[in-house]
């Protein structure tokens, strides 16, 4: 939920700063199928389903990153780009180490009030973790659903979004505006 609050804080910057959200309309994605369908996977195997085979939603959580990449590479000329897929990447590393789950510090996930629950879950504490300072390291405290914890690539990736937001939806200078002097 926090990441959704995040890209909806990235929105309203653009307004705000003075872009156009309507020029997001003139973007041209490729494979645009590929992360709504990425994300349906996600919220089915974490919300809505996840009870079940463990290994079953591992895998998958794995492929939905493969999907994520899909779009990524085909959309990488994108402002933003390269720092949403180092985010993707970040976060894809970590979770392929673990066996399809992202490593969750417990004391990131104590302090942002977070129990943990049945089912599968696409970030946990584990025993031996690899790659822990990829994981969900950075609590963000906060009563439910807000309270969370988010990894470096998750802060990449929202870093990215703003960059795209703003590259796309500012204003463009007028030709007119610029002048040469004789």
């Amino acid at each position: 939920m926090i990441l959704l609050l995040l890209a909806a804080l990235c929105l309203i910057s653009v307004p705000v700063s003075g872009g156009r959200l309507a020029r997001l309309a003139e973007l041209q994605l490729r494979c645009l199928w590929a992360a709504p369908l990425a994300l349906a996977v996600q919220v089915l195997i974490i919300t809505i389903a996840p009870g079940g085979n463990h290994t079953l939603h591992a895998a998958t959580h794995i492929a939905t990153y493969a999907l994520g990449g899909l779009f990524l590479w085909a959309n990488r000329r994108l402002p933003g780009a390269h720092l949403i897929s180092a985010g993707a990447i970040a976060n894809a590393l970590a979770i392929i180490a673990n066996a399809g789950v992202m490593p969750a510090s417990a004391t990131a996930q104590r302090l942002a009030g977070l129990t943990a629950g049945s089912g599968f879950h696409n970030s946990a504490h584990l025993t031996h973790p690899i790659l822990t300072w990829l994981g969900d390291i950075i609590p963000v405290p906060g009563p439910w659903p807000l309270g969370n914890v988010l990894s470096i690539g998750d802060c990449l990736i929202i870093t990215g979004t703003l960059v795209l937001l703003h590259r796309t939806c500012r204003h463009p200078i007028p030709r007119q505006a610029v002048t040469s002097e004789p």
